[in-house]
């Protein structure tokens, strides 16, 4: 073989065999070089190509992901085969790629590539869009042929405006005629064009809205395909189902309720939804959906703690992402706008999450957002795949962002050929799978209890288009009993507010989430579901009712400062009114406060408080009252502050 390669070489090259045979060294290693080249071309030869068509049956969505389910039947000629498997998104994780499959040959290896030379299958909204943009410039094109016509006429009745010539004039009233020819038409030319520059405007405008929403389609649309190549090796032909499954990224769900109370006599009507959403450049069309509280993303190392090392308050430093508090528990819902930095354009399908919690929801087609917030909410995590992720403070209830491009995400990509490739080959090689089925019970929703994470899987196929669009998806409906009562704090807020206990709410797989609610069938607002609290009771905000009215007044008569030797004596009273405007009669809690002292110079004394309860360890005082129907009901809150008279003490 080496005399052949090297009679080839001298040949090709013309090179005498005198002057080969004074390098011999280099020409080994050319030798060697042309051999490996030689073997892998045989053996690469070896491998027959074949496209496998899969189709995506089943979705299993995560708070941020998905898990792809796909499949599909083929036979397997005898030797040595490269399966390829195309158009798969260019989101798809691959380290989480997995290949199963019936039969007795082989797989080999599992290879992962971009193709970027076949790009994804372009929307279909694309051609719609582009025969509007079309359509408005041919109707633009016409409006501005118009306005070229008006003007020539308006040219043309300006050169003849002269009556009569150089030597005879026009009489009265001829000239009367002509001057009111020329305002009529020059009017009626003058108001065309304004109508006709008012239409090219509005149309530009609408033009201006497609080529946007055309932009964000493209840049969809342009980008690289993945494919898998799976190499397998069989003796005989065989006829196999070839299952796929792996990880996409710029996908998930967020957990939302819609809770009616028909009266607070009723049960609880909970239905538990799922918003989802999905741009990972494939479309899922009749799929079967699961939903999982899982996070792939999130790390499941178990954490370790470090040394504390204890020294002096100066040499001591800390992290304000451990000890930091809400900036503001005030704010209770924070909405905006999300746009490029690089254009100013805004961003459709962005992420936007209370940070820790499973709180979010995506930006509309014009990027824009809404959320409830839970309390001791205080940063905004706001993440798009390709652009760089925000973290904001929660410092005002209107927040807008400017989202620049990630350019460290897009250096990562290695080409090599006509993709980016990496070998899968320690995953699956020799790996033989034989008939591993199961068979999903039919029922409307089943929960699935894993031993980490709990999956709701939903009978009813759906399709989901790759859009970023939401999607409400009704999971589960629940009658639940529970216990109402009514909750005031009437020195914050003036309203009363109902209040849902649940008791073993831990049955019901419950996550954190907004929730819409419907009290004696009217929309009250929106609320929290705090399903990650520790109590064994579940408490849930279910609005204000205007039925039940609250007020407190300061009691001027009893509020007095006054000396007595070297102290200052401070007395405070207020009244507060209930009443119940309902037929029926309710439970009302209510809460206030008496000032806590930090000195011991400052003494607070209580001195009314109607039955109502102190603590004395927060100053909290709590009413548990029962208002019958259209009945009213006083509560007396007075206290005493005693200090020293050269202090001076804020009471209000």
């Amino acid at each position: 073989m080496r005399h052949l390669l090297r009679k080839f070489w001298l040949t090709i090259y013309g090179i005498p065999k005198q002057t080969a045979s004074y390098n011999k060294k280099p020409m080994r290693f050319i030798f060697t070089i042309l051999t490996l080249l030689l073997t892998n071309q045989a053996f690469s030869q070896t491998f027959k190509e074949k496209e496998l068509k899969t189709e995506i049956n089943e979705v299993t969505v995560f708070l941020n992901g998905a898990q792809i389910f796909e499949s599909a039947n083929t036979s397997i000629p005898t030797g040595k085969t490269i399966l390829k498997i195309k158009n798969l998104s260019p989101y798809l994780d691959e380290k989480s790629i997995q290949v199963k499959a019936d039969g007795d040959f082989t797989i080999l290896s599992v290879n992962h590539k971009f193709n970027y030379l076949s790009e994804l299958k372009k929307d279909e909204k694309i051609d719609s869009l582009k025969k509007l943009t079309d359509d408005i410039e041919s109707i633009v094109s016409r409006d501005n042929a118009r306005l070229s016509v008006l003007k020539e006429k308006q040219s043309l009745l300006n050169e003849n405006k002269n009556l009569g010539g150089q030597t005879s004039g026009a009489t009265i009233v001829q000239l009367k005629q002509a001057i009111e020819f020329y305002e009529a038409e020059i009017s009626k030319i003058k108001e065309e064009e304004i109508k006709t520059n008012k239409k090219i405007e509005l149309k530009k405008k609408e033009q201006g809205k497609i080529e946007q929403q055309l932009k964000q389609l493209n840049a969809q649309n342009s980008l690289p395909s993945s494919e898998i190549e799976i190499r397998v090796s069989s003796e005989a032909q065989v006829n196999t189902k070839v299952s796929l499954t792996y990880l996409v990224a710029n996908a998930g769900w967020y957990p939302k309720y819609d809770i009616r109370v028909e009266n607070i006599k009723s049960p609880l009507e909970l239905t538990y939804k799922a918003e989802v959403f999905q741009n990972t450049g494939v479309d899922w069309k009749n799929v079967k959906l699961r939903f999982s509280n899982g996070d792939p993303n999130q790390s499941g190392v178990a954490p370790e703690l470090n040394i504390w090392h204890l020294n002096y308050a100066r040499n001591t430093t800390f992290e304000n992402s451990i000890y930091g508090m809400a900036i503001s528990n005030s704010i209770r819902n924070v909405k905006g706008t999300v746009v490029s930095e690089e254009d100013g354009k805004p961003i459709p399908g962005v992420n936007v999450v209370v940070k820790g919690t499973t709180i979010g929801t995506v930006t509309d087609v014009n990027g824009n957002y809404s959320l409830t917030l839970p309390n001791n909410a205080s940063t905004l995590v706001f993440s798009f795949i390709g652009l760089v992720t925000q973290e904001v403070q929660i410092s005002r209830p209107e927040i807008s962002v400017r989202m620049p491009l990630d350019v460290t995400q897009l250096s990562e990509v290695v080409v090599v050929g006509y993709g980016a490739e990496r070998d899968l080959q320690g995953r699956a090689p020799g790996v033989q799978i034989r008939g591993n089925k199961s068979i999903a019970k039919t029922v409307t929703t089943t929960v699935i209890e894993n031993q980490t994470t709990v999956e709701i899987e939903v009978a009813t196929p759906y399709s989901i288009k790759s859009n970023g669009e939401k999607l409400q998806v009704d999971l589960r409906k629940h009658q639940i009993e529970a216990s109402y009562e009514y909750y005031a704090i009437p020195k914050l807020d003036k309203d009363a507010f109902l209040i849902a206990r649940i008791i073993n709410w831990d049955q019901y797989n419950l996550l954190e989430g907004e929730a819409n609610l419907y009290f004696e069938d009217a929309y009250v607002g929106r609320s929290i579901l705090d399903a990650k609290s520790l109590q064994d009771t579940l408490t849930i905000s279910l609005g204000r009712d205007k039925n039940i009215v609250v007020g407190r007044e300061k009691n001027e008569q009893f509020s007095k400062k006054r000396t007595i030797g070297s102290n200052v004596v401070e007395t405070r009273g207020f009244k507060i009114v209930t009443r119940n405007k309902k037929s029926q009669s309710i439970k009302l809690t209510i809460f206030d406060q008496i000032p806590l002292s930090v000195v011991s110079d400052i003494i607070v004394s209580p001195l009314e408080l109607t039955s109502g309860q102190l603590d004395v360890k927060t100053g909290k005082v709590t009413w548990e009252l029962t208002i019958d129907g259209q009945q009213q009901k006083d509560i007396k809150l007075q206290y005493e502050v005693k200090y020293p008279r050269r202090e001076k003490v804020i009471l209000e």
